[in-house]
């Protein structure tokens, strides 16, 4: 005979203990993973935490709440960011997914991913609920490596990618306050590296990178492109301005290296263009390329502006 099994079966001392052993496994992962659950109701708004939401937000467990109370502790661009997703989860009905900064209540500076689902009953939403989870260390990962990206390890200016960024960020804005792009080479770093050795050669690029940052305090962006080749982004107001802008690296960039007996005197070549409207960001460097090698060419040491095209860029 074949007994019939279909159904639900009934509750033994064995499966409410794998159960429990489940549950407390699930607990125990939460925990670790610094994930906490949230629900809040609607409309009242009245807000439940787990434990773990409490402790991310530096709050006593199981102590009241009030949304405006926690909503206080983000900061105001995420504040801003969460009221704008809010709204349109409650509205169009879709949950989302956002990352947020708190100032907790123990005076902590956090990072927590906020998931969410609303939860309808006829059409009409009741309730959002979903995860918190702490992700300050991914965060700091993350801008540490965004750092090391963008900052050249030798002189600890900008690095090439940050610059190649920059520059098209500024070409996009089409700004009103105009730009130009300075290309630096320095005329004598060869013969430093090749007669005095690559550590000296370092050095005399750290010490570019300060006399260019002392040349243009002001500067929107300097960087190092690579080798000896360094780029500056900077305001102008006339073409007289910027040729000052370009004598004053030129000045600041003359300078002696090594000891008497084996000294070499370091110079440096300018090219500059202007960043005008409607100009692609790979054609103004090509435009400043153009003018650093036609210094070159003439002896070095000194700076070149190429013909401008922009009838009113030398309006003082």
């Amino acid at each position: 005979m074949k007994l019939a099994s279909d159904g639900p079966r009934p509750p033994t001392s064995e499966n409410s203990e794998q159960f429990n052993q489940l549950q407390n496994l699930f607990d125990k992962s939460f925990k670790a993973a610094r994930i906490g659950i949230w629900e809040c109701t609607l409309p009242d708004e009245t807000i439940t935490w787990t434990d773990t939401v409490y402790e991310l937000f530096g709050l006593e467990p199981r102590s009241p709440l009030t949304r405006a109370a926690t909503v206080a502790l983000y900061t105001p661009e995420s504040r801003r960011k969460l009221t704008e997703v809010r709204n349109a989860a409650i509205r169009d009905g879709e949950g989302f997914t956002l990352d947020a900064q708190i100032n907790s209540a123990t005076g902590d500076l956090r990072w927590i991913r906020i998931t969410a689902i609303v939860e309808r009953q006829d059409g009409i939403p009741v309730r959002l609920f979903g995860m918190k989870q702490d992700i300050t260390a991914e965060k700091t990962l993350f801008e540490q490596l965004r750092i090391l990206a963008e900052t050249d390890a030798v002189t600890g200016l900008a690095s090439r990618a940050k610059f190649e960024s920059m520059l098209d960020e500024v070409v996009a804005s089409g700004a009103s306050a105009r730009k130009a792009l300075l290309l630096i080479d320095l005329d004598s770093f060869k013969a430093v590296n090749d007669r005095l050795g690559h550590q000296a050669g370092d050095d005399c690029l750290r010490e570019a990178a300060r006399r260019i940052s002392q040349a243009v305090p002001n500067a929107t962006l300097i960087a190092r492109l690579g080798g000896d080749e360094f780029a500056v982004i900077h305001d102008y107001g006339s073409v007289n301005d910027l040729e000052h802008v370009c004598q004053r690296v030129v000045d600041k960039l003359e300078w002696w290296v090594g000891s008497s007996a084996n000294k070499f005197k370091v110079s440096a070549s300018i090219g500059a263009a202007m960043i005008l409207p409607g100009i692609a960001a790979k054609d103004i460097f090509a435009e400043a390329d153009k003018a650093l090698y036609a210094v070159k060419a003439a002896g070095k040491n000194g700076f070149r502006l190429l013909p401008i095209s922009d009838p009113i860029a030398d309006v003082a």
